[in-house]
C-alpha cells in the first residue's frame, strides 16, 4: 500500500509523483527519466542545461 508523502505527492498539476523513497523500495530503474529517480537515468545535470 502506498503512503502519501512518504512514496508519492500530488503536484500542482493534480499529478501523482512518485519519492526517492518508492523508487527505491521497488527496485529497478523504469527509465522513464522520473523527476526522482535515484538511478538519475538520462537526467540533465545543472551545468549542461542551456540558458533560456
Amino acid at each position: 500500500m502506498l503512503t502519501e508523502k512518504v512514496d508519492y505527492y500530488i503536484n500542482e498539476d493534480g499529478n501523482f509523483v512518485f519519492t526517492e523513497h518508492y523508487h527505491l523500495q521497488r527496485g529497478y530503474c523504469c527509465k522513464n527519466v522520473c523527476k526522482h529517480c535515484p538511478w538519475k537515468f538520462k537526467r540533465e545535470k545543472k551545468a549542461d542545461r542551456p540558458n533560456n
